[in-house]
């Protein structure tokens, strides 16, 4: 086996990926074990890296945030995440995501890992004027949606008129 077997190429088609011998189960090939660590060790750094400053969890799920006349709107991707497994949490001007993404097999199964799982955790600060009283929350299909109303005080818009000197 060759080095050039070991990376993935891209060229203005699908990725190529070697099926051959040295990436079945059987085969215990230093450069691809190598080359899996090494790829699972970069994984692990991106996910723990958080653009907002926190390093302890990531900016998992990957989220967008919608502003209308009466509302804000929240929608969050979960894939492969149950309904039974999402806590929606809303105090002190803020709102958490937070929940569980489980695996269906055992990791002895597993002979390549790209896919996140675990315990996931978002939190937003929200801006002042939402109505608590009136949030909702559904998911369906994998797309979480929060819905915050602004209070009626926010929803007024006061024209200041110009003072020409």
């Amino acid at each position: 086996m060759s080095v050039t077997d070991l990376i993935q190429r891209k060229r203005n088609r699908d990725i190529a990926v070697s099926r051959g011998p040295a990436l079945s189960p059987e085969s215990h090939d230093p450069f691809v074990t190598l080359h899996r660590e090494v790829n699972r060790l970069f994984d692990s750094i991106w996910n723990s890296f958080n653009f907002t400053g926190n390093l302890t969890s990531p900016s998992w799920p990957n989220i967008d945030l919608v502003e209308g006349d009466e509302e804000y709107t929240v929608t969050a991707e979960l894939p492969g995440v149950e309904d039974k497994d999402i806590e929606v949490l809303l105090a002190n001007g803020s709102l958490t995501l937070r929940g569980e993404k489980k695996c269906e097999y055992q990791d002895r199964q597993r002979q390549l890992g790209e896919r996140y799982y675990g315990r996931f955790e978002r939190r937003m600060s929200l801006p002042d004027g939402i109505d608590e009283d009136k949030v909702k929350a559904s998911f369906r299909n994998g797309l979480l949606t929060v819905i915050l109303p602004k209070s009626l005080e926010a929803q007024v818009v006061r024209r200041i008129p110009l003072q020409i000197s």
